[in-house]
C-alpha cells in the first residue's frame, strides 16, 4: 500500500520535478506561474517546507504525489488560525485511486494539530476535477479573485 509519510531532504529533486508538472498542468487553467523559470525558486520553497515539516508525500516505491501545507501568519490579527493546503499533486498514472484524499487527510490532521480552527485551499475557478474534490470533502468558496488583463504599452485587453 502507498506509504503517507514527511518528506525528507533526498526527496527535493523529485519534488521539484512534480511541482513543475503541477505547474504545467495548470497552465490550461490560467495560471500564471511558469515552470521552467521557477524551478529554483521552486526547489526553495519546498525545501523549507521540507525542513519545517509542512510536506508530505505519497510514496511506494517512487514518490507518486505530494502536498504542502502551513499555518498562516501574517501582518494582521484574525478571529481565527487558519491552515492551508498549497498544494496537493498526484502523477497523472496514480490518479483516481484515492492518493490525492489520503494526501489531503495528512495535511488537513497535521494543520489541525498545530491549532488551525479553518482550512483553506486555493484552486484555479476552471479547475473542475480539483474543485469537486475539494467541496466534496467541505471546501466552499470563502474569497474569489476576479482578474482581467491590464491595458498599457505592452498589452491590450482583449475585451476593449
Amino acid at each position: 500500500m502507498t506509504a503517507i509519510e514527511a518528506a525528507t531532504t533526498d526527496d527535493l529533486d523529485a519534488l521539484v520535478e512534480q511541482w513543475a508538472a503541477l505547474v504545467e498542468g495548470q497552465r490550461r487553467h490560467g495560471t500564471h506561474l511558469l515552470a521552467a523559470e521557477n524551478r529554483a525558486a521552486a526547489r526553495g520553497v519546498l525545501g523549507q517546507r521540507i525542513a519545517a515539516d509542512q510536506l508530505r508525500v505519497a510514496r511506494d516505491d517512487d514518490i507518486l504525489g505530494f502536498a504542502t501545507f502551513y499555518l498562516e501568519d501574517g501582518l494582521y490579527d484574525q478571529d481565527a488560525t487558519r491552515g492551508i493546503v498549497e498544494n496537493v499533486y498526484v502523477e497523472p498514472p496514480h490518479r483516481n485511486q484515492g492518493i490525492g484524499s489520503r494526501l489531503l487527510d495528512a495535511a488537513e490532521t497535521e494543520l489541525e494539530a498545530r491549532g488551525a480552527d479553518t482550512l483553506a485551499i486555493a484552486v484555479m475557478a476552471d479547475n473542475d476535477a480539483a474543485r469537486a474534490l475539494y467541496e466534496s470533502r467541505g471546501y466552499a468558496p470563502h474569497r474569489v479573485i476576479l482578474e482581467k488583463p491590464a491595458e498599457n504599452d505592452t498589452h491590450t485587453n482583449p475585451e476593449s
